[in-house]
């Protein structure tokens, strides 16, 4: 699918530890701010156990799970809209990516100084967002001087998207973020090239201390507060204790490792699938004795849409889909089980593709 979750936030959050937790990449971290100038680039597994679950019914030759990709984007500090630090190359990432991590830091820790002089994820999270809108006004700004001239000459295109970028800069000069503005989708349009920083799909992650990961801490509740009333997933991870997991190699030792700190899975899964959900993206399954596959695709996908997904002749081609849901196929065993009771479906084109069904695509192109 090609969309990429971003990793943002202060420097010196943990946010490369968490990266190196999910991703195939594993990139260096450093005690120091600013200490890298571009971004480290991942793919990420998306966790999903349907897919052993399926293996139970039907023995394949591998699994593949689906997968996103992941982009940790250098720290930033107060000023980075306006090229301080690494800024500018921060700002730029986030245009390219669809959604974004903020991570932010919730544990204390004499041996790594906070950029700030103290923790205080509240206003790491105001800083932030702060320097994402005023990158996002100086857009808009700029876009209003040319279309206020072509309002001038009689357009009334230009003049209604003067209007509407009116109403974003007032949103912006109120300390507000694009996701929170007050207009209607189709006005929406005046804004999409932009490709406004703040109008991305956001979730927090609190990372804490190994004492934390259960019970929290005064620096979570602070975040709580600050986003209460916002419909905003925010996580309690403890970074440092996710990456000693994410070194054991055996699923044993990794599980007896969460069992003593009280864990009964890894914080990591809970992140990676609340990212996948963020880019608004489900799965649909491929089942047979060669593989069994999670295929990605953006929710409200129709079938030949999905089908697309797996090989472009399959859309170009679409006849039909076969679909099984998934409880049907591990509740009854088998796909001919399916069909003597009637839990195989034959779908056409105007089929919306809900997450975990199986499919098996008929086409002639």
């Amino acid at each position: 699918m090609a969309l990429q979750c971003g990793i943002i936030g202060i420097t010196n959050v943990g946010k490369t530890t968490l990266f190196n937790c999910i991703s195939n990449t594993k990139a260096e971290t450093s005690s120091y701010a600013f200490s890298t100038n571009k971004s480290n680039v991942g793919v990420i597994k998306v966790p999903d156990q349907r897919l052993y679950e399926l293996e139970k019914y039907q023995p394949t030759e591998k699994i593949i799970h689906a997968t996103v990709d992941i982009v940790d984007i250098p720290g930033l500090t107060r000023g980075s809209s306006k090229g301080e630090g690494v800024g500018n190359q921060f700002l730029a990432d986030i245009r390219n990516c669809h959604a974004l991590i903020h991570v932010l830091r919730c544990f204390d820790d004499e041996t790594l100084p906070h950029v700030d002089g103290s923790v205080n994820p509240v206003r790491d999270m105001e800083t932030v967002d702060l320097e994402l809108q005023v990158k996002d006004l100086e857009s808009v700004e700029k876009k209003m001087v040319r279309l206020e001239r072509a309002a001038k000459t009689g357009d009334k295109d230009a003049k209604k998207g003067f209007e509407v970028l009116q109403v974003y800069k007032d949103h912006f000069e109120n300390f507000q973020s694009a996701r929170t503005v007050s207009v209607s989708e189709d006005d929406k349009k005046h804004v999409e090239d932009l490709f406004l920083l703040s109008s991305k799909p956001i979730m927090y992650v609190c990372n804490v201390d190994d004492a934390s990961a259960i019970n929290r801490n005064k620096y979570v509740e602070q975040v709580k507060a600050a986003l209460q009333g916002k419909d905003t997933k925010v996580l309690v991870i403890a970074g440092n204790l996710e990456a000693e997991i994410a070194e054991l190699e055996s699923e044993t030792d990794r599980m007896e490792f969460l069992k003593d700190a009280g864990l009964s899975e890894p914080g990591m899964h809970k992140l990676v699938q609340s990212a996948y959900d963020l880019l608004n993206l489900q799965s649909f399954f491929t089942v047979g004795p060669k593989e069994i596959r999670a295929w990605t695709i953006k929710k409200g996908m129709s079938a030949p849409q999905a089908a697309g997904v797996i090989h472009s002749d399959l859309e170009r081609g679409f006849i039909r889909a076969e679909v099984m849901k998934y409880n049907d196929f591990i509740t009854l065993g088998s796909e001919h089980a399916c069909k003597e009771k009637g839990k195989l479906a034959v779908e056409g084109k105007n089929y919306v593709i809900q997450d975990g069904d199986i499919l098996h695509i008929r086409f002639n192109v």
